[in-house]
């Protein structure tokens, strides 16, 4: 799981500021905490999604400690920051996804885009492609 420290922080009209160390650009808000953590996932799947189309690093979230408020990315978004992670890694361009799985360049920028439902099948092909095994784990919740 990708997990992002935020600070939640009370605001002079009832509602809650959320910011984040790792992405200082990453400010939103909510009526509740419930909300403005939901509004917070929101926001960086926004940034995140912003990086990998200008092809910029991620950062690497930071340690998260017991007192520390975090969001969870949603799974389906973190097989996609891990396999623009290895594409960067392994300096594979996009159109060179496309040729390994026989697809056009269009498919893998759907294949990475967060607004767009992607097969598990999908993604660990193109894994395969980039010589990886996608892996799950099933944890108790905690």
């Amino acid at each position: 799981m990708i997990r992002y420290r935020v600070k939640l922080t009370p605001d002079d009209n009832d509602t809650f500021l959320v910011t984040a160390p790792d992405f200082p650009e990453v400010i939103t808000a909510g009526d509740t905490r419930e909300e403005a953590l939901a509004m917070a996932v929101g926001a960086f799947r926004e940034m995140i999604a912003g990086k990998i189309h200008y092809q910029e690093p991620i950062p690497a979230p930071s340690k998260i400690r017991a007192k520390d408020d975090f969001i969870t990315l949603p799974l389906q978004t973190e097989m996609k920051i891990r396999l623009y992670e290895s594409l960067q890694q392994k300096g594979v361009k996009k159109a060179e996804l496309a040729r390994r799985m026989k697809l056009h360049r269009q498919e893998i920028e759907r294949l990475l885009d967060f607004k767009q439902s992607t097969s598990i099948g999908k993604i660990e092909r193109a894994f395969a492609a980039l010589g990886k095994q996608l892996k799950i784990e099933v944890a108790d919740a905690s």
